[in-house]
């Protein structure tokens, strides 16, 4: 059963050849060390074996930015989740904005991915968030809990066990503009609080919940310090060294 705790987890996106994926684990390595702090990268799929061979016997976790809803079959150019495991991804994004936006995934395609994800026993980050026109509406609240609902309909509390849910604005992610800490508090209480009433106080409790979107190195100590969030799912930050182990380096503090 997971647990909360402190959750740093890069968003590499389509950067990163195997080549500089080896250089950059390589160079991460010093800032991990031994910790309880869950700390994991999500290279593109060509990088996924690297990552994982260069970062054997450590505290580095290598996951996945997507997989298919379906387990096998003929649709080209998708990747499964027993080729995500074989490569030694243990984790996977589901649900990111930019798969919603760039991709059309909707919300049943979503519900497919997180349920088949937990059945092969693949951690699912299920991301969600709002726009900047439904945050200016005052619709952050139906747009988040639509999308939970539709992502984990009728799903039971043992299925929530294993499970992450990331909250990323889609106004704060690759703009330049972040949440400040009371907004990405109270909006993770929102959600921390939908999940109890739906499934009960125990799982609501117990649920991780990552902030994402444009989090830096200066703002990192803020936002991990509030008491909804349990860490935070990076993206352009995480594919610089220096600013990515900084950010570790509080997650690693916050767990101790």
């Amino acid at each position: 059963m997971l647990m909360r705790q402190q959750f740093i987890i890069g968003n590499w996106k389509m950067h990163m050849t195997s080549a500089e994926t080896v250089t950059f684990v390589e160079e991460l390595l010093p800032y991990i060390g031994e910790t309880t702090c869950f700390i994991g990268i999500t290279p593109p799929f060509t990088s996924i074996d690297a990552a994982v061979q260069s970062a054997k016997g450590t505290y580095l976790n290598i996951g996945a930015q997507n997989m298919s809803e379906y387990p096998k079959g003929a649709y080209t150019g998708e990747i499964s989740s027993a080729m995500l495991k074989e490569n030694g991804a243990i984790f996977v994004l589901i649900g990111h904005s930019e798969r919603r936006a760039h991709f059309h995934e909707n919300d049943e395609m979503i519900h497919r991915k997180v349920k088949w994800a937990i059945e092969e026993e693949l951690l699912p980050v299920l991301c969600i968030g709002e726009t900047q026109e439904e945050r200016d509406k005052e619709m952050t609240h139906s747009v988040l809990t639509r999308q939970l609902s539709a992502a984990l309909k009728d799903f039971s509390k043992k299925e929530l066990e294993n499970l992450i849910i990331a909250y990323e604005p889609v106004w704060a992610i690759g703009t330049g503009k972040t949440a400040t800490p009371q907004i990405a508090q109270e909006t993770h209480h929102l959600i921390r609080s939908y999940i109890k009433e739906t499934w009960g106080s125990e799982i609501g409790e117990r649920l991780p919940l990552l902030y994402g979107g444009s989090v830096k190195p200066e703002n990192a100590a803020s936002l991990l310090g509030q008491e909804d969030i349990d860490g935070a799912l990076i993206g352009g930050a995480s594919l610089e060294v220096g600013a990515f182990g900084q950010i570790i380096e509080h997650g690693k503090e916050l767990s101790s």
